[in-house]
Order: C-alpha cells, then sequence, then structure tokens
C-alpha cells in the first residue's frame, strides 16, 4: 500500500509567505526558507511553494526564494505561480524545483502539459486545479476564483492525465482558509475518475480532517494555515494520523 505524504505549502508573495481566505485577505506568516526548514524537521515529506503575485516583475524574487529555499532543503520541492512558458520551467528547475505546478497556462493551452512532459517527464508536471462548487459539480476557476472558466473539474482532470501530467493538486476555492475540512465528495469524484495522484487542498483544521481526505482517495494532503498559526505540528499530525490507523510515510 501507498504511504500518504503530508505538504506543507507556502503561498509566497515577495520572499514572504502570505496566508489568507478564498486567495484573498493575505497577512504575512514568515520568512520561507524558515518555514520550510522548519516543516522538514518536523517530519514533512515534501513543500510546495506557490508564487501568488505572479506577474512578471516578480519572477527574479520567485527565482530567488526556490534558491533559499532549496538550499535548506532535501526533501522535493514544487513550485508554482505564474508558470507561463516551458522556459519558465526551467529556469525553476535549475534553481532547485524538483517539480513544477501549472495552472492558469494550462487550462489556456491544454498542450502545455504535453509539451512539458514530454520535455521534464510527467514525474515533474503537477496540474493544480481550483475548483468552485456549482450544485452538484465544480468547475475550473483561475485568477485567485476571479474567473469561472465554465470547465468541469472531473473532466479536466481526466483530459490533463491523458496529456501526461503526473499528479493533481486540487484545491477547493470554497474551503481554502476556511478551516471546515477538505471536500471530500469533489477528491472522491477526483480520484475515482484518475489513476493519478491526487493532492487535498483546501480547508485543513486537523488530523481528524487529514484522515477524511485521505479516505476520499487523496495520495497527499496539503496544509497552511493550522501550521503557519501554530495549531500544531507536522510531527503531531503524523503521530495523530498514525493511531487512526493511517498509512503515513515515516
Amino acid at each position: 500500500m501507498l504511504t500518504s505524504r503530508i505538504i506543507p505549502c507556502l503561498d509566497v508573495r515577495g520572499n514572504r509567505v502570505v496566508k489568507g481566505v478564498q486567495f484573498q485577505g493575505l497577512r504575512d506568516v514568515g520568512a520561507p526558507h524558515e518555514l520550510a526548514e522548519m516543516y522538514e524537521q518536523q517530519g514533512a515529506d515534501e513543500i510546495v511553494v506557490l508564487d501568488v503575485a505572479a506577474t512578471v516583475k516578480e519572477q527574479q524574487t520567485q527565482l530567488e526564494t526556490v534558491t533559499s529555499v532549496r538550499e535548506k532543503l532535501s526533501i522535493p520541492l514544487t513550485v508554482g505561480g505564474g508558470i507561463r512558458s516551458i522556459d519558465d520551467m526551467q529556469r525553476l528547475t535549475d534553481a532547485g524545483a524538483d517539480r513544477i505546478s501549472i495552472n492558469t497556462a494550462a487550462v489556456g493551452n491544454p498542450r502545455f502539459v504535453s509539451n512539458a512532459a514530454s520535455r521534464f517527464g510527467s514525474q515533474c508536471v503537477v496540474v493544480a486545479i481550483d475548483a468552485k462548487s456549482r450544485g452538484a459539480s465544480w468547475q475550473v476557476v483561475t485568477h485567485s476564483g476571479s474567473i469561472e472558466t465554465g470547465i468541469d473539474v472531473i473532466d479536466w482532470a481526466a483530459q490533463i492525465e491523458a496529456q501526461g501530467a503526473g499528479e493533481i493538486l486540487l484545491t477547493s476555492f470554497d474551503r481554502d482558509g476556511q478551516r471546515n475540512g477538505y471536500d471530500c465528495d469533489l477528491l472522491n469524484a477526483c480520484s475515482s475518475r484518475v489513476s493519478i495522484p491526487v493532492i487535498a487542498s483546501g480547508g485543513a483544521n486537523n488530523a481528524v480532517d487529514l484522515f477524511a481526505g485521505i479516505n476520499a482517495g487523496a495520495s497527499a494532503v496539503l496544509l497552511a494555515s493550522i501550521l503557519h498559526d501554530g495549531v500544531t505540528t507536522v510531527t503531531k499530525l503524523k503521530q495523530q494520523l498514525e493511531s487512526m490507523g493511517a498509512n503515513i510515510r515515516k
């Protein structure tokens, strides 16, 4: 049986980690390299760094952030935000990223996923999906949830798997920062449709939520607020999950 991963997420703007609710009201919570190092020491399996500014002027800052975080880490590092081209991906892998997360560029051009997989290998390509509920289904949203694409999330997940994505980072826009648990219906629907790993994101408040996400089909669980705010630690969460019977990486 595959072990489940615990992945802290660092949303970065201007080389500082920030956190908000539904991608808004961002507040400063620390330096990326310091938090990344601390979470690895606590037992994190991977780190995700997402540039939430994602503007052209931020690109150099993003590279500096990746370099500083990479120097502190021995675990895998995934980087995303504002990735628009193969050249962008190359710069980030050169700076130390193990995997690259793409989102809006994939929505605009699904062939970008296949081109990226051909260049770097599927294991390097993570497609982030921001999902917003609409009745009994979910649609893909972009630009911090401000643009509703009308694309069905589950169909999109199947499409990007066919294009060569190696993993899906699935964030519930409705639950982001709310601490009311992952959208397990969304996770179950997506993980049942695809065979590649699905990372649960948006809404984690405690180990019970993480356990529910894993049982809903997530191969890994992403969390931010409860770590940044000192509510708990990766160490405690792993201990609690093991006591619940979850198969967690040591």
